[in-house]
């Protein structure tokens, strides 16, 4: 069950809407709230029913395709189309529980040959939908508006780096040790807790660069597509994919997720 790139956007957009309109019904006294295992690793009633609509409108629109997910796994078909999905229902859950508006459904989509054809970012409380389609280009919906992304200026001053720190104490203090390190040439830092919305971030041009150690495919899959096609530099990190068991703590956490302008692509580890 073949498809084009936009063909498959247009069951993004349709899927990370079903997942931002359940976040949007957020409620304190429904959030459900419990420990994946790391402290500060979360997860609500919200990310599940979030995951749990994404899964319905694409097993509706692609019955053949393989979906894996942050909460639910990997669904995988009987006469399987090799195209598949990956899906961050919420993606800044600790953010989404203390009412922090820096979070949203992420989807994206693989073909057979791991390429990825289309993403989307759902932010609900902040009213934005970031989406682009390998050789589509990268756009952004907010209040009616459609605007077209083209990543952040090169050279400008007051450049600013967005990164991330991970749940276990001993990575931490390593982050933070070698912070001051890749500081230098920005002139501050924003830390918002949604990798995926950071992606975006540059794209739009708000943050000049992104990177993060320890990020799982789910969180990097539709905003780095985003940041490549909106012309920016992109670094995935090369996984195990969810089809195999998916990567190590050690493997993931070893493996860098980075975008930017091209003049900074060498602020970055290997």
């Amino acid at each position: 069950m073949s498809a084009s790139p936009s063909d498959l956007l247009e069951v993004a957009k349709a899927a990370a809407a079903a997942g931002a309109a359940v976040l949007a019904t957020r409620s304190a006294d429904a959030l459900d709230v419990s420990n994946k295992g790391d402290a500060g690793d979360w997860v609500t009633a919200f990310d599940v029913a979030a995951e749990n609509a994404v899964r319905e409108v694409i097993g509706r629109a692609r019955p053949q395709d393989t979906v894996t997910g942050e909460e639910n796994g990997t669904l995988s078909r009987d006469n399987p189309s090799g195209y598949r999905w990956s899906i961050d229902p919420l993606d800044g859950t600790t953010n989404f529980i203390r009412n922090i508006v820096y979070y949203g459904t992420s989807v994206a989509v693989a073909d057979p040959d791991g390429a990825w054809l289309a993403g989307v970012v759902n932010a609900p409380a902040l009213g934005r939908v970031y989406y682009a389609s390998r050789g589509g280009g990268a756009w952004l919906e907010e209040r009616g508006q459609r605007i077209q992304l083209t990543g952040p200026v090169p050279g400008r001053a007051g450049q600013i780096l967005a990164t991330g720190f991970s749940y276990d104490p001993g990575v931490r203090a390593e982050q933070a040790a070698a912070l001051g390190g890749f500081m230098e040439g920005f002139a501050d830092v924003r830390r918002l807790g949604s990798a995926a919305l950071d992606l975006c971030l540059v794209a739009d041009g708000t943050h000049d660069a992104f990177g993060e150690r320890g990020l799982n495919e789910h969180d990097f899959s539709a905003g780095a597509l985003i940041a490549e096609e909106a012309g920016c530099w992109v670094r995935r990190p090369r996984l195990t994919s969810p089809l195999d068991g998916g990567p190590s703590d050690e493997e993931r956490l070893a493996a860098w997720t980075c975008a930017g302008t091209l003049e900074l692509s060498g602020k970055f580890p290997l």
